[in-house]
């Protein structure tokens, strides 16, 4: 099945062209070397992994409880509409709600993809390229997971939200080196991973905690490699060239919260256009998703902070998005506890698997014993 029979309303396009500029960088030096950064591309090829043999496949998923998530994470819960709806609209609800944010995370994958493909063409330094190579290959990996997840455990999908696609193209589109690491590394890779560690911690169901937990393992590293490369190359620019960064990540930000409020899920929805309004006015006061959005932050304000992009009108930038208190956050700290779930979770997979086998084993023996 095509994934475009899936989608709810029609893509724009069957391919989106982006023009880009810049230049493709070759460098001579093969021996020169960032300690740090060769460290992290080993790390990336240790790490790589297959989604059809790491993923447990056979477990079954609602498409109308995809997560197990309670109904009041739903913006709209408990509100008059809510109470309007019956079962059956309440349960599209959910599984759209569902369907639009994986779909999104699909095509910030697909996005991904290619702003690290870019960066491997662009920038300067091999060691950089190195690790880009590498996680050109996670981003492949993850988009395929994602895809096969909407087509075959959710049975629907929508096309790219207007606001990540605005910033996709500014990204790619710009041609200094260093923009795709600040668009796809900081912003788009950083609420990506807050937003799949709210929902990894949440969920109920097995196989999104799967998908989630092992696409988290790798984003981490996605992130420190665009602080280590940008941290570097920072240092060194100008106060109108770091002005002309600071623009783009407010710009970005702001993009990026605004496409949080999915309004074409309740256009689908078959809502009049007066509901509509009146659910975009719920999701605008909802108390869950402004916890929510000041929890996507949680992964951006720091990495900015931390790579020298810190002025007081940044800041403030912050302080009027509600989120400038999740500076403080330590992204070690949480890139350890990304790893460490992914571990873990591994490690009780195993464990139930070899249980199992053993189990298996002693019911043959017995069964042998006994004939």
């Amino acid at each position: 099945m095509s994934t475009h029979d899936l989608y709810t309303i029609p893509a724009e396009l069957s391919t989106w062209n982006v023009d880009m500029a810049g230049s493709s960088r070759f460098t001579w030096e093969y021996d020169d070397g960032r300690d740090r950064m060769l460290a992290l591309y080993q790390k990336g090829k240790d790490k790589q992994w297959d989604s059809v043999k790491r993923i447990d496949w056979d477990l079954e998923v609602d498409p109308y409880n995809v997560l197990g998530m309670p109904d009041n994470t739903i913006a709209i819960y408990g509100t008059p509409l809510w109470e309007r709806m019956d079962d059956r609209t309440r349960a599209e609800v959910r599984r759209h709600g569902a369907a639009w944010q994986f779909s999104q995370f699909l095509h910030g994958e697909q996005g991904a993809m290619i702003c690290s493909a870019r960066i491997v063409e662009s920038v300067p330094d091999l060691d950089s390229k190195f690790y880009a190579a590498t996680q050109t290959m996670d981003e492949a990996r993850h988009a395929e997971t994602y895809a096969r997840f909407l087509q075959e455990k959710v049975g629907l999908a929508y096309p790219i939200n207007e606001h990540l696609k605005a910033l996709l193209d500014s990204t790619l589109s710009d041609s200094r080196w260093d923009m795709p690491y600040l668009g796809m590394q900081v912003l788009i890779e950083g609420l990506a991973l807050a937003a799949f560690g709210v929902m990894r911690d949440i969920t109920t169901k097995p196989l999104p905690k799967q998908i989630l937990a092992y696409v988290m393992q790798d984003e981490a590293r996605h992130v420190a490699f665009g602080r280590m490369a940008l941290r570097d190359y920072y240092k060194n620019l100008s106060e109108a060239e770091l002005r002309e960064r600071e623009d783009f990540v407010i710009e970005g930000c702001y993009l990026m919260r605004d496409r949080l409020r999915g309004r074409e899920t309740w256009e689908t929805l078959g809502l009049s256009r007066a509901e509509v309004e009146e659910a975009m006015t719920s999701v605008d006061q909802s108390e869950y998703l402004r916890i929510f959005r000041s929890l996507l932050f949680s992964r951006i304000v720091p990495c900015v902070k931390d790579i020298g992009l810190w002025s007081p009108r940044l800041q403030q930038a912050y302080a009027d998005m509600g989120v400038l208190e999740m500076a403080g956050q330590s992204l070690e700290a949480l890139m350890k506890q990304d790893e460490d779930i992914a571990d873990k979770l591994d490690a009780e997979r195993f464990a139930a698997e070899e249980a199992e086998r053993h189990a298996e084993v002693s019911e043959t023996i017995a069964m042998g014993a006994t004939s």
